[in-house]
């Protein structure tokens, strides 16, 4: 396809087409190490972008300003990556990362989430220009690899989306966008910013929280620990059931098969429970009458596998029994752990019979 270039500038366009080999080299040794980075540190990434400038792309730019090169070298955007984080903070964690794998040409690179006038938003993005170090890789064959530089943009997915539809209007600057337009525009890019900058303090606060929960199950102090998703989880990985299970388990010598716990959540809320200190009360007020249930349950069978959620079951049992929920709350129970359905109300039931014959009943009807 002819361009209209000058003899300096198809040079430059000669040199892009030999070194095709290279730059597909390039991209692929950066996109895999920062596959790698990202997923040995544990942040996950909407976007990992690469892409290598067309011949077209690239003419029309030689066009317009070749005679700033003095060489496709001087080109730094020949390859581009792009990774798109979530959040502000990350952007900072894979910058450090991109600065201990590539050598970062500093005089070139720039942070334009710093360069805003107070009224103007324009996109946000953190530029790098760097070269990959020999030590990352190198193929005496090819040295361009270690030689040329390319282009790594690091932006939250705001910001890029943003710039995308920033770049979709094709306005280029405030001087060709009507002035309510570029107010609509602006105020929604500070919205954008705006929302940049709570998504990370809520998830700052959200790993507060956690930690604080985490502190507080370690050390015992269940009655101070809001009962939650996040607080549930931490008690559970006490494995504060296991004694229980493993009494039950040795009425038939059975073999305990894991199960998830996370049901029993929205149980213990429906029952009332607040806290942690609440579970850790029904826990120690009925294991005895949830042992005895169990007693019933497996004495006379030969089965020899049990779930690790047969002594949270049991435990809901008694519980229910022992605050007068009799055979419609262990329907409720049933239906709640698996499926609503009639024959639950048969279980229930039978359960129910099964239990009236044992101690623990004895003592709450005596009441």
């Amino acid at each position: 396809m002819p361009y209209e270039l000058d003899f300096h500038c198809q040079m430059i366009l000669d040199e892009y087409r030999d070194l095709l080999p290279v730059y597909e080299i390039m991209r692929d040794v950066v996109v895999d190490r920062l596959h790698c980075v990202l997923e040995e540190n544990n942040i996950s990434v909407t976007g990992l972008e690469s892409r290598i400038k067309t011949e077209a792309s690239l003419a029309g730019k030689l066009e317009l300003k070749g005679h700033k090169y003095a060489s496709i070298t001087d080109l730094t955007d020949i390859v581009g990556v792009r990774v798109i984080a979530f959040y502000n903070e990350d952007v900072d964690k894979i910058s450090a990362m991109a600065e201990n794998l590539f050598e970062v040409d500093w005089g070139n690179s720039v942070d334009k989430r710093k360069m805003h006038d107070l009224d103007s938003f324009g996109y946000n993005s953190l530029h790098y220009i760097c070269k990959i170090p020999k030590s990352l890789y190198f193929n005496p064959q090819k040295p361009e690899v270690n030689e040329i530089r390319f282009e790594l943009q690091m932006r939250t997915t705001l910001q890029h989306m943003w710039a995308s539809m920033y770049h979709d209007t094709g306005y280029k600057s405030g001087v060709e966008v009507p002035i309510e337009h570029l107010r609509t525009l602006n105020r929604l890019a500070g919205m954008l910013e705006l929302a940049d900058d709570e998504f990370g303090r809520i998830r700052t606060t959200i790993n507060d929280y956690r930690r604080q929960v985490n502190a507080l199950v370690a050390s015992g102090n269940f009655n101070d620990v809001k009962l939650d998703g996040d607080s549930f989880k931490s008690y559970l990985n006490l494995r504060p059931f296991d004694k229980l299970n493993q009494r039950i388990a040795a009425i038939n010598q059975a073999e305990i098969q894991p199960a998830s716990a996370m049901p029993y959540l929205a149980i213990f809320r429906k029952m009332g429970f607040k806290t942690l200190g609440d579970i850790e009360l029904c826990l120690k007020n009925h294991s005895e009458g949830a042992y005895q249930l169990a007693v019933h349950q497996l004495g006379l069978t030969d089965l020899d596998i049990i779930s690790s959620t047969l002594a949270l079951q049991n435990l809901c049992i008694v519980h229910i029994l022992q605050n007068g929920g009799g055979t419609p709350g262990l329907k409720w129970l049933l239906d709640t752990l698996y499926s609503p359905s009639d024959s639950n109300l048969v279980m229930a039931q039978q359960i129910f019979d099964q239990a009236s014959k044992l101690s623990f009943m004895s003592k709450t009807q005596s009441r």
